[in-house]
């Protein structure tokens, strides 16, 4: 352990989410994220020996308790075995410590400590700073960890906690309920210097708290220098952070405009020069006027094996946005023709917004010609 002198290294991660479900995934692709995930630990705890952490530290979220393979529990006893310093693992939403909950079933190695209480608690450790760190027991509803904070004794103190910084659910890139809500202002209020923090996905680094993302890719769009933090903390509670990205996989945002193309070919052809020379996963977002000649089913012509060989990506999903069929409604309203009374009709209808009103308009004339690729709007 690190000297009085010496600033305390801490190697703060969160957010693995072991076993996630990767349910928009094919079979074997969710099998690779979730082995993606595992290396991601492993290269976590080999980081803690490069950088010479002091300890590590999971701010919580490891697994997923509804979705636990039956060998997590031995994968996280070595992996943690081998880091050869200590481990603090804060129990989250997605791994709530309950009696089937694999921090309660597990024989874990001596140098792992499990925070179980629903309140800060210290962790055991012989340092100049002092950890204090909580359990969720309970997948929703655990409450403000610092409205009854009171640590005791030399500081300065630290805070592991699993939840929702109100601020960050400003600029949180999903949907998150506040689980353990909090002010950042209340933890210097509370007696702490700083709080090591998990729950929101994004990267963040606030004056008193630090996020450090999942280390792995979890889902598309996200944002931000993600992975594990090495944190470095002085006697006066003073914070410097390095952060360490540890993913090997990519993920990519490709978007493809279907506007002009007179076939379905160039349209594929469009997709695979937005695709070539990417490795990982991408999503592909088709938009643009689409030719109502054209047969188009996004989410099963564009996909990865839709796409043909040569491609160096693992999976691509496949989504529509502002994808709208070109017909022109002008002309065919001109027409005597079923066509001509169905655009007519529709357009006479009061009740319908312009959005439902294209979206009916487009499925109606697909039908109206035996398409099958209806839903293509």
């Amino acid at each position: 352990m690190t000297s009085v002198e010496e600033p305390m290294r801490l190697l703060l991660f969160a957010d693995v989410h072991l076993d996630a479900p990767f349910t928009w995934a094919p079979p074997e692709v969710a099998r690779a994220r979730r082995r993606a995930q595992r290396d991601a630990l492993a290269r976590i705890v080999a980081l803690g020996q490069e950088v010479a952490a002091d300890a590590l530290v999971c701010a919580g979220d490891l697994y997923e308790h509804e979705h636990v393979a039956a060998d997590t529990g031995a994968f996280l006893r070595e992996r943690f075995a081998e880091a050869d310093r200590p481990v603090l693992l804060a129990p989250g939403n997605h791994d709530w410590l309950g009696d089937q909950s694999l921090y309660a079933t597990q024989a874990w190695p001596s140098n792992v400590h499990v925070f179980t209480e629903p309140r800060l608690t210290p962790a055991p450790l012989e340092a100049p700073v002092q950890l204090w760190g909580l359990a969720h027991h309970a997948p929703s509803g655990t409450p403000d960890p610092f409205a009854q904070a009171a640590p005791e004794g030399p500081g300065p103190h630290l805070a592991v906690v699993h939840g929702s910084e109100s601020a960050g659910l400003a600029w949180q890139d999903q949907d998150k309920r506040p689980h353990a809500p909090f002010d950042e202002r209340e933890i210097p209020t509370a007696g702490f210097a700083h709080a090591l923090c998990g729950h929101h996905h994004n990267p963040r680094d606030g004056q008193h708290h630090t996020y450090p993302g999942n280390p792995e890719p979890l889902t598309f769009g996200e944002e931000g220098t993600r992975g594990a933090v090495l944190l470095e903390v002085g006697a006066d509670g003073a914070v410097t952070r390095t952060r360490h990205v540890v993913a090997q996989t990519s993920w990519h945002d490709v978007a493809v405009d279907v506007t002009g193309a007179a076939t379905f070919e160039e349209i594929r052809e469009r997709a695979r020069a937005a695709l070539t020379g990417r490795r990982g996963v991408a999503r592909l977002t088709v938009s643009g006027d689409l030719d109502p000649a054209i047969d188009l089913n996004a989410t099963r012509d564009l996909t990865r094996e839709g796409l043909g060989e040569g491609l160096e990506v693992e999976a691509v999903r496949v989504r529509t946005q502002g994808l709208r069929v070109a017909y022109d409604l002008d002309a065919l309203a001109a027409e005597e023709t079923i066509a001509g009374q169905l655009v007519r009709d529709v357009r006479a209808d009061d009740s319908l917004d312009a959005a439902t009103r294209e979206r009916v308009l487009t499925v109606a004339l697909r039908a109206l010609h035996g398409r099958d690729d209806l839903e293509v709007v």
